[in-house]
Formats: structure tokens, sequence, C-alpha cells
């Protein structure tokens, strides 16, 4: 209800509402799904907080962030971080082979 009823009064005032789910819950499993239904029905658009996060960042040229970016990433970021650390590992060995 904290995020429901909030996200669907804002949607229906004409704002385009995103909500983060993963960083949301309810009471059970059935009352958190049976939340975002509802949003989804009223127009809310649901997103994880990684989609979010990689909108926020747009794209690696945004140098500014990258460094905070990263450490948030690889902390949190799950099976998305430790891609993101191999392929900081592999970028590293090519710029040393070369």
């Amino acid at each position: 209800m904290c995020l429901a009823m909030p996200a669907i009064q804002a949607q229906g005032e004409g704002y385009d509402v995103y909500a983060v789910t993963d960083a949301s819950g309810g009471v059970s499993v059935e009352a958190h799904d049976m939340a975002i239904r509802r949003m989804v029905q009223a127009g809310v658009t649901p997103v994880t907080w990684l989609a979010l996060f990689g909108e926020w960042q747009r794209d690696w040229a945004r140098t500014e962030t990258l460094g905070a970016v990263a450490e948030i990433l690889g902390q949190h970021g799950g099976a998305s971080g430790i891609a993101f650390a191999w392929e900081m590992q592999l970028l590293g060995s090519a710029a040393k082979a070369s």
C-alpha cells in the first residue's frame, strides 16, 4: 500500500509513474504481486532497481559518475555485477597486451 496508493494516485493525476518493484515489498509474496498487478492495470510502469540504475547512468561515457556506478554494481549487482567485473578484467588484460 505504501507504494501502490501514491503511485496509482499520481498516475491518475497525469504523471508518468515508474514503480521500483524490487525495492518495495508486501506482507506476503502474493500481496506484493497483486499490488504490482494493480499498479500495472492503472498504468504504472514497473521497473527494477538495476534497470533504473542503468537509465540514470545512461552509458559508460558518463565518466563523472562511472566510478560510483561501478562500485555499486560490483557490490549489489548480483550476476550483473559479476559480469561487469569479468568484463573489466578482460579489458584490463587487453590493455596490457596492447
